[in-house]
């Protein structure tokens, strides 16, 4: 298998780099736990000695009701107790409340869609940061905008989403200059509009729009399907590992080109998302990249190592998918399926492997 190859555009960044390369971080699942699951799995992640967490922190679950009307009781807990951990913490903000999309009246309501008012999420974001400053390190504006499910079921389109990147990243800038905006995490796909734009695409048009201005460091999502972490993009090709360049890890180094070609090559990039799939019979979307157990160990200690020999200094942190939430059950959460430990904190081989990997 010939997997070596590695871009040549890695041009050196500025001594004021963001991260080291690479950073160890994780996905938490624990906002509906906040005061018993969750100590659980930070003192989890001290033992893996992963150094970064992040978390989902819905809007609607924190301005749910009306516009100026908080519940930061949840988002307290976890902050608090991250920063008790010594642990850094990235938060992605997407989902919506309500009435912050009621006079969408040609529109359906959906489960993560764009407000009506850009500038109400941009309120949001001003106020989470004001309140957290210094306490929350990074902040993900969005998740998939390149996929129409993520996007209020609309055709996903590169200059809305960097309007609302740029609201965000003002609020956030104006309220904690230090905080680091990582824009949203592209899904790696090759479908086409409506449904979906393709993510080499959409960060194209990202640049078009001037999204460079408005996010530090660039944010991907980094599944490796079926294929092992080394595989090259253009052995992606090959219909066993599932016919495109996108799938597989190494798809990130196409994305880095871009940010090269459109004169970001400063910039770092944070994998908001990266893992492999057990393979199983009950999510049949998913079965035919699904792996081992040895092999899901295997490949996220690859990944890193990877990244750490061949990717430096423009690579970020990365996070791996997921620490199991308290409730997700085989049968009817998929991503029980990508965790690295049981829903009751029992680790997989995956969790040992990354525990014990050098870092």
């Amino acid at each position: 298998m010939n997997g070596t190859a590695v871009p040549t555009s890695t041009p050196s960044l500025p001594p004021g780099q963001l991260f080291n390369s690479p950073e160890y971080g994780v996905h938490l699942s624990q906002w509906w736990h906040v005061d018993d699951v969750l100590p659980r799995d930070l003192e989890l992640v001290q033992e893996m000695g992963f150094g970064w967490v992040k978390q989902a922190f819905a809007w609607r679950d924190i301005e749910g009701f009306s516009k100026g009307e908080y519940d930061w009781y949840r988002p307290d807990r976890i902050v608090q107790q991250a920063n008790e951990a010594g642990l850094n913490l990235l938060v992605r903000i997407d989902h919506q409340p309500l009435w912050s999309v009621q006079t969408l009246t040609d529109k359906p309501i959906t489960q993560n869609q764009p407000p009506a008012n850009y500038q109400d999420f941009g309120d949001f974001c001003f106020a989470m940061a004001e309140r957290y400053k210094g306490q929350i390190q990074a902040y993900q504006v969005w998740n998939e905008p390149n996929l129409s499910r993520e996007w209020g079921e609309q055709s996903p389109n590169p200059a809305e989403y960097t309007e609302l990147l740029r609201v965000c990243y003002t609020g956030i800038k104006a309220a904690d200059p230090n905080a680091i905006v990582v824009s949203a995490g592209l899904a790696p796909t090759g479908t086409q509009p409506p449904l979906a734009m393709p993510d080499d695409d959409f960060l194209q048009g990202m640049y078009d729009a001037g999204a460079a201005d408005y996010f530090d460091a660039l944010g991907l999502n980094a599944p490796g399907y079926k294929a092992p972490p080394t595989l090259s993009p253009e052995e992606g090709l090959n219909e066993e590992w599932g016919g495109h360049r996108w799938n597989v890890f190494r798809h990130v180094e196409d994305m880095r080109e871009i940010m090269v070609a459109n004169g970001d090559a400063d910039k770092q990039v944070v994998i908001l998302e990266t893992g492999w799939i057990l393979q199983q019979e009950m999510h049949p979307s998913y079965t035919w990249h699904g792996v081992t157990e040895q092999q899901q160990a295997d490949y996220l200690v690859g990944a890193y190592q990877w990244a750490k020999e061949n990717w430096q200094p423009w690579i970020g942190p990365i996070f791996t998918i997921y620490m199991a939430d308290a409730t997700w059950t085989a049968e009817n959460h998929e991503q029980y399926w990508w965790a690295i430990v049981l829903p009751d904190g029992t680790p997989r081989p995956a969790y040992l492997a990354l525990k014990t990997m050098p870092k």
